[in-house]
């Protein structure tokens, strides 16, 4: 008798243990995807160029695998996506964290000109501060040097002039705002800022002296007569180096 009592309730048992997968499937958690599946998902999301859902991805792959050896090609990854997706700030943010982690990582050239590529993406009108351009062009002077046989050798010279010439334009812009006001000594200081600092870039070079020597004659007319003959000695001086 105990024995058939036994059998039944086994059998009656036996639907219940069979369904307790069915239970885990639907019920308890998926388990994690690895940091290969998540790196992996994330470049598919890249090259659909579906950004957002790849940075879901290598946010993913930092918070939960941060020493495994694709995290720091995660972190690059990522400033990628914010960069493409022109969230340059973000994408600043990304690379320099990058940086600062990674310092001698071989990647750190291409990181550098992203940074760079980043805060100069930010440029937006000539007469705005240009903090972001001033940063990049320092950047761009790092690979320079620090880099000079690098495959970003040639776009990093025409960058630095592109740098220069946004950052010449502005103080021209300042220069000219002091001009049309009538503040011709204040004019005069910045035309002469651009020709000391800007000489460079060429296509400014005339307009900016006409302009700073308009400025100079009538800067003039209101000095004492020592205060005329020290300017006149910073202009000599100027006019020989030009």
């Amino acid at each position: 008798m105990p024995r058939r009592l036994f059998a039944v309730l086994f059998l009656l048992l036996l639907p219940l243990v069979s369904s307790c997968g069915l239970i885990d499937y639907y019920f308890l958690p998926p388990p994690d995807d690895t940091a290969q599946e998540l790196f992996e998902a994330g470049m598919d999301y890249m090259k659909e160029k579906q950004y957002s859902r790849a940075e879901e991805q290598f946010l993913k792959l930092k918070d939960r695998y941060p020493f495994s050896p694709l995290t720091p090609k995660a972190e690059v990854a990522l400033g990628d996506a914010y960069f493409f997706e022109a969230k340059y700030p973000e994408a600043l943010d990304a690379y320099k964290e990058f940086e600062q982690l990674h310092p001698s990582s071989p990647l750190i050239p291409y990181v550098l000109f992203q940074m760079a590529q980043s805060n100069f993406k930010q440029f937006r009108t000539i007469d705005l501060r240009q903090d972001n351009v001033k940063e990049a062009l320092e950047i761009f002077y790092r690979m320079e040097e620090s880099y000079p046989g690098s495959e970003y050798s040639k776009a990093v010279k025409e960058y630095i002039y592109k740098c220069r010439k946004i950052l010449a334009e502005h103080e021209i812009f300042v220069a000219d705002f002091f001009w049309r006001t009538g503040q011709y000594g204040a004019a005069w200081h910045r035309y002469l800022y651009v020709l000391e600092n800007f000489a460079d870039v060429a296509e400014f070079k005339e307009y900016v002296r006409k302009r700073a020597e308009y400025s100079y004659y009538e800067h003039q007319k209101t000095l004492s007569e020592e205060e005329r003959e020290k300017l006149q000695w910073t202009w000599k001086r100027l006019l020989k180096w030009l």
